[in-house]
């Protein structure tokens, strides 16, 4: 019985000591680090700006004139040609105004050409004949603005373009001035979005001459517009709230696929040369900042700020703070100090980043 006792503590001892090996064992290698160093490498940067799609002439169809809608021509979403008519508002009572005008003309030309004709057989004064003319013209100023009046009972599209909602349907009373529908010429889009000051800058400084800024858009569904845009205006003031300054591109859209109203994301493509390049999971944040553990030659940890001039998958350009010849901890951030002295490995940066989900050209 004792010999099974002192047998069992021996075993006890063994598989003790045999653990505590193993953990001075594990505590050894947790204790290297890997390392690497900054990837210089030419890149391009694709960001992402949410965008507003506006048609490039859209306008609101109102009534110029008072009266029923007798005729409509047109249905929602239907492409129209300038000059096509779309409305047709009852015009008896301008009819009835412009032939009583019409009379009131021949009246006053009767007039006029038989106070002439007295005149010249001075059986008048000149006096009279200027009266009867200047009678006669406004008669005839009055018979135009008559016609003016029924020609605004006719509505047609003033440029080609697609129908919008029908506000008013055949038989409504429509007053001056209220709208009937819409119209929009998509034959090109506007689309609208917002560039940070810094972004702008960047920008500005690396445009050769006054060469165009090319853009393309992502819409809704994630899929990229099949057509190119060309950034043709910027505002000349930057919202003091938000620190933003709005651009206009321009996009064909020979398929009509992109209406007013749609919503969607710019992308622009910026080129960096020699970026410096690390991997996001090596840095952490301290109050919005970035900060990178840089080791010293004597193998201390030292936090140093950076400044990140753009963002891929995974990845950091860096644009500050770092030169390409540090060393920086890649893994264990959380088990260091500052000023610790580690043991640590060095990795390639070329290794490290074919291990991340990395585009670069």
């Amino acid at each position: 019985m004792v010999m099974k006792n002192f047998m069992y503590i021996n075993l006890c001892l063994i598989m003790l000591s045999t653990s505590c090996q193993s953990e001075k064992k594990e505590k050894k290698e947790a204790a290297v680090f890997n390392v690497t160093t900054p990837l210089v490498k030419d890149t391009l940067v694709n960001k992402d700006y949410v965008a507003q799609i506006r048609s490039i002439n859209h306008i609101e169809l109102r009534a110029q004139e008072k009266g029923y809608i007798q005729s409509i021509f047109v249905d929602e979403g239907q492409f129209v040609q300038k000059g096509q008519p779309l409305f047709k508002i009852m015009p008896n009572l301008y009819e009835s105004d412009v032939n009583r005008a019409r009379a009131e003309v021949k009246y006053a030309e009767i007039e006029y050409q038989n106070t002439k004709n007295l005149s010249e057989k001075d059986i008048v004064a000149p006096q009279e004949t200027e009266m009867a003319k200047a009678k006669y013209e406004k008669a005839k100023a009055e018979l135009a603005s008559m016609n003016t009046h029924l020609k605004f009972t006719d509505i047609v599209a003033p440029f080609s373009g697609i129908v919008g909602k029908l506000h008013l349907r055949k038989g409504s009373l429509v007053d001056e001035g209220e709208l009937i529908t819409e119209l929009s010429d998509n034959s090109k889009m506007w689309v609208y979005f917002n560039v940070p000051e810094v972004e702008y800058l960047n920008q500005m400084e690396a445009k050769k001459d006054n060469s165009p800024m090319h853009v393309r858009l992502n819409l809704a569904n994630g899929k990229e517009f099949g057509q190119e845009g060309i950034v043709e205006t910027i505002e000349s003031d930057f919202n003091n709230e938000t620190g933003n300054i709005a651009y206009r591109a321009t996009f064909p859209n020979p398929k009509g696929l992109l209406r007013f109203g749609e919503t969607g994301n710019i992308v622009i493509t910026s080129p960096y040369t020699n970026a410096l390049m690390i991997p996001q999971k090596a840095t952490f944040e301290e109050l919005e900042k970035k900060y990178v553990y840089v080791i010293t030659k004597d193998n201390k940890v030292k936090a140093r700020e950076i400044k990140v001039a753009a963002e891929l998958p995974h990845i950091y350009v860096v644009s500050s703070g770092l030169s390409k010849d540090e060393k920086i901890l890649l893994n264990g951030l959380r088990m260091v100090q500052e000023n610790q002295t580690i043991e640590s490995k060095y990795q390639t940066p070329e290794k490290v980043m074919s291990n991340l989900d990395l585009y670069a050209e």
